[in-house]
């Protein structure tokens, strides 16, 4: 669970969009992930938006700035 900045929103991810949060922070490319989780690569960036999404954060960096923070990716 993490708050948005500048909000009291509480924002929740799935099981399913830390995995993959967590795997972007790792530096993995949407179809290397893809492969991993034996999903669509489709599938992946429509997980990758609805994260971007949720979080209102609108680059890579500020993603993986977030699972730094939230304990998803080792710093």
């Amino acid at each position: 669970m993490a708050r948005q900045k500048g909000n009291t929103k509480e924002v929740k991810l799935t099981e399913r969009e830390k995995g993959i949060l967590s795997k972007l922070c790792d530096g993995l490319s949407n179809g290397e992930i893809a492969a991993q989780l034996k999903l669509s690569v489709r599938t992946v960036d429509a997980h990758r938006a609805r994260i971007m999404l949720k979080l209102g954060i609108h680059h890579i960096a500020g993603l993986v700035k977030y699972g730094i923070r939230e304990g998803l990716t080792p710093a």
